[in-house]
């Protein structure tokens, strides 16, 4: 409790003693989740007229994509001028937006448009069916996040692995600079929760796997992990599910709550005896 973490159980603790691999949600955990606009390229329009067709097209979302561009935006969402709001899972929004169709989102929402792949977090914007340009936006990674992964290795967790929504360039990008092993991208919640079923079944005899979130839709996985762990800062029903909740906002947390672990396995033994 001194160190801020809460583990829910005994058998909780036994399992993060015996940790092989940690697999991180992205957005929230290892980034900050706080979104900013960094540059508007726009393609046939200006780049005030494309910022607002997009911020218009998410003014009902509380995505922090969808935050961010209304930021940038600066003005009022007057939602009278947006109608047929329609948000498809992991890929972003299409509206009417003043008697235009607009689509915000990846390049998967793009369809067959011809749009570029940008490493980072892009937003893709079209209208009337012809592709209108892109944003980009930054979400910064924790500061403590390096020394975090560092401290994991040196901790005896032999793989760290990210899963993300985001598109393969920025999800490469995040992982590099990070320092995680392997990242799987383009992931909805439900493929977040087969590929950690997936590793679950590849961990060889007594290692434990643990998935570390704070989003809603992390729950899921959460509760399927060996170990799930969520940052205190999170959502409730990622924090309800977890069987190891994080009470700081700091990384370190994650190799101090592996040590502590194995202390206590250690003395625990030497009680027996």
């Amino acid at each position: 409790s001194r160190q801020g973490i809460l583990i829910k159980g005994g058998n909780y603790l036994e399992a993060l003693s015996h940790l092989d691999t940690v697999v991180f949600d992205k957005t929230g955990t290892l980034t900050k989740g706080v979104f900013r606009v960094q540059e508007i390229h726009a393609a046939g329009m200006g780049q005030e007229e494309l910022l607002r067709f997009a911020a218009y097209a998410e003014g009902y979302s509380n995505h922090p994509i969808a935050v961010s561009l209304r930021e940038a935006y600066g003005k009022k969402i007057d939602h009278a001028f947006v109608s047929d709001v329609r948000e498809t899972a992991g890929q972003g929004v299409t509206a009417l937006v003043d008697g235009h169709t607009v689509s915000v989102g990846n390049r998967r929402l793009m369809g067959k448009l011809d749009c570029p792949e940008i490493a980072g977090t892009t937003a893709h914007v079209s209208v009337d069916g012809a592709y209108a340009g892109y944003i980009t936006i930054a979400d910064e990674v924790k500061p403590d996040a390096t020394g975090a992964l560092s401290e994991l290795k040196r901790a005896g967790v032999e793989k760290t692995v990210m899963l993300t929504g985001d598109e393969e360039a920025a999800a490469r990008e995040a992982a590099g600079r990070i320092g995680i092993d392997e990242f799987y991208a383009g992931l909805l919640p439900g493929g977040k929760v087969e590929k950690v079923e997936g590793l679950l079944s590849a961990q060889k005899a007594g290692a434990k796997l643990a998935f570390v979130g704070d989003g809603i839709n992390d729950a899921p996985v959460l509760a399927g992990a060996d170990v799930g762990a969520a940052m205190g800062s999170g959502a409730d029903a990622a924090i309800e599910a977890a069987d190891v909740v994080f009470m700081r906002p700091s990384l370190d947390a994650i190799p101090k709550s592996i040590k502590i672990a194995r202390i206590t396995g250690v003395i625990s033994a030497e009680n027996v005896v």
